[in-house]
């Protein structure tokens, strides 16, 4: 066994150029390995060393960061060298570097910073597990934020990677110091709250300074490579989110077989707002997805499923299984499942379960209110008519399909009203 725990604490050799050169016809653009001089866990002795390993320890990765170079094609201009996110983390910038980073520790950072671009208006915070959020909120302050982002989902949240838009306070930090995260980022820490971070040893404390400068990068596009299995690659622009505002959104109505259909009801203020909110979420989370969102905080996340109803339900499910834990962590603090299994073996009472799942099933698991989010349209009703079940008040998705006039008609039945809105844009994330 500890042969097998070894080789997460293995820093792979890696093999990539110091320097990448990729051309674009008579375009080119330069990119530089990125490395850190850090202590070595063991002898503290300085190692320089670009990523620890890939996404599994076997696997030789590295780090580039864009250095020279100007790209524009068909009138597009993508991002320049000088905007260095995570790409040009330097040492200083690792307050505490914790193990050494591997791929999906920056991955996963990246892609927070890619969700409170768009969060940047308020105290915000995004939790990441694989490369999607498990909890993602507004807060009045930091920690506000933060604890709402973490009790969205505080199971996923374990070993994650933390994501906020605001210098970290002592409160917050305290808050963080008592739960178990891989990566802390935020612009910058205040006076005495790396000492209580660091209480986690192998916490990577990372400051990232132009996180106050995030909502410039809303419209900066970069070239989105995915690589393929005989050795070609794919190239594609990165998207741009359209949605500003709640005037960007469009009503629900469409034509069908010669009739017009329209939703009946508008959005509140509240709605427009938590739609805007969870669109904003969706462009971080990968597809085919839908998110229940509610005053500014995830209430359920499903992604990565293959069909629409299918990945609403999964994300009703964890909405249910979220909340009943967070009300026995609160209550009793431990998780739901460990107080479920001191009631199996006699320890804990049964009716004290019962009471958390009466109050979770009679709550919707938070759901009622909230607002349906979907990253694409729904194909037939029936992945709407599941979240009209579970009491939501309002979709929102891009429109298009066939059948609108199947989820418009749905909306309008539903006793109260279901508001509803489209994009006109699709959030495929692959």
């Amino acid at each position: 066994m500890s042969d097998i725990k070894k080789m997460y604490r293995t820093i792979m050799e890696d093999h990539f150029p110091d320097e990448m050169i990729i051309k674009f016809g008579d375009q080119t653009l330069i990119y530089r390995k990125r490395t850190w001089k850090i202590p070595d866990e063991k002898t503290g002795e300085l190692i320089e060393k670009g990523l620890r390993y890939g996404e599994n320890p076997e696997q030789e990765a590295a780090l580039y960061e864009l250095i020279n170079g100007n790209l524009t094609l068909g009138g597009c201009q993508f991002i320049q060298p000088g905007n260095g996110l995570v790409s040009s983390i330097t040492e200083e910038d690792m307050i505490q570097a914790g193990k050494h980073p591997g791929k999906i520790n920056l991955t996963d950072l990246d892609n927070g910073l890619n969700i409170i671009k768009y969060l940047m208006g308020r105290p915000a915070a995004v939790i990441l597990k694989h490369n999607n959020p498990c909890g993602v909120a507004y807060g009045k302050t930091l920690a506000d934020a933060y604890e709402k982002a973490n009790m969205a989902d505080r199971i996923a949240a374990f070993g994650g990677c933390l994501v906020v838009n605001r210098a970290i306070d002592k409160e917050t930090a305290d808050m963080v110091s008592g739960n178990y995260l891989e990566v802390v980022a935020a612009p910058e820490f205040e006076e005495g709250t790396v000492d209580i971070l660091s209480r986690r040893k192998n916490l990577r404390i990372i400051r990232i300074s132009r996180i106050n400068e995030l909502e410039k990068y809303r419209t900066l596009r970069f070239v989105d490579f995915k690589s393929l299995i005989d050795g070609g690659i794919i190239v594609q622009q990165s998207p741009i989110n359209k949605i500003k505002s709640k005037e960007d959104f469009l009503p629900a109505k469409t034509t069908y077989k010669g009739k017009e259909y329209f939703i009946e009801r508008m959005p509140t203020d509240r709605e427009y707002a938590d739609m805007l909110f969870g669109w904003n979420v969706e462009q971080g989370i990968t597809s085919n997805s839908v998110v229940f969102v509610k005053e500014g905080v995830t209430v359920g996340i499903g992604t990565g499923e293959q069909d629409r109803v299918g990945v609403a339900e999964i994300a009703i499910f964890k909405a249910y299984t979220k909340y009943a834990d967070a009300l026995c962590f609160k209550k009793y603090g431990i998780p739901y499942k460990t107080f479920e299994l001191d009631v199996k073996n006699g320890k804990r009472d049964r009716d004290a379960l019962l009471e958390i799942d009466e109050e979770t099933n009679k709550n919707k698991g938070g759901l009622i209110g909230s607002v349906m989010v979907s990253d694409a349209f729904f194909p037939f009703r029936d992945g709407v008519d599941v979240g009209i079940k579970e009491g939501i008040s309002a979709i929102v998705h891009p429109g298009g399909s066939e059948r609108d006039f199947e989820s418009i008609i749905a909306c309008n039945e539903a006793n109260p009203k279901v508001a509803m809105v489209f994009t006109g844009q699709r959030a495929f994330k692959h």
